[in-house]
């Protein structure tokens, strides 16, 4: 059996701070006191500011899925862009930092999908900034879980399978990508992939 990361126990290292009534500006200001803090991100939707400080775990699961998902479309011959933890903007009204974000086929102003791994808090509740900002698909895996929301006309629906990887297993990407070591995990998703 493979060793999984634990779900945190009473205090988590991530930390975790909103505050509403931040003007833009004071947000922009905010975001570039952070613009070297690789393990904070920033969060902003009309006037609610949102940081987060993440955890190793974090880092663990964000690194493993960027790099399956990244393996899984390279030998898919897929034409991506990598847009990473980029910040996605539309101003005085939305700003989100995914854990990991693609454009297909080109580069954009708004990826095609957002990842965003939740070890505390988070998930679809996010959904109103990448609506704000027109993300097609956005992923969010907490707990082993990828729950996957596709943007068709002015809300998100919750769907089974990506539709704009509809080839890849998010199940076994979501179990492969709490595994800590990368190798390991890399070693068994290669080989449930190549068993489809």
């Amino acid at each position: 059996m493979t060793a999984t990361i634990p779900k945190p126990s009473g205090q988590s290292t991530e930390q975790r701070f909103v505050r509403t009534g931040v003007s833009w500006e004071d947000f922009k200001a905010i975001q570039q006191g952070f613009a070297n803090s690789p393990s904070v991100r920033l969060f902003y939707f009309r006037g609610e500011l949102e940081i987060l400080g993440t955890s190793p775990e974090h880092e663990i699961v964000k690194g493993n899925i960027g790099f399956l998902v990244e393996d899984y479309m390279l030998t898919a011959g897929l034409e991506f862009v990598a847009t990473g933890s980029f910040s996605q903007e539309r101003e005085d009204e939305a700003a989100a930092q995914a854990d990991e974000s693609y454009c297909f086929d080109e580069q954009k102003s708004i990826p095609d999908l957002a990842i965003e791994v939740v070890i505390t808090s988070g998930g679809p509740s996010k959904l109103k900034r990448y609506k704000a900002l027109g993300v097609k698909e956005v992923w969010f895996w907490e707990d082993g879980v990828i729950e996957i929301h596709y943007l068709e006309g002015d809300s998100y629906n919750r769907i089974k399978q990506s539709r704009l990887l509809p080839n890849l297993n998010t199940d076994h990407l979501a179990m492969c990508a709490a595994i800590p070591s990368r190798p390991e995990a890399v070693r068994q998703f290669r080989a449930k992939t190549q068993e489809v």
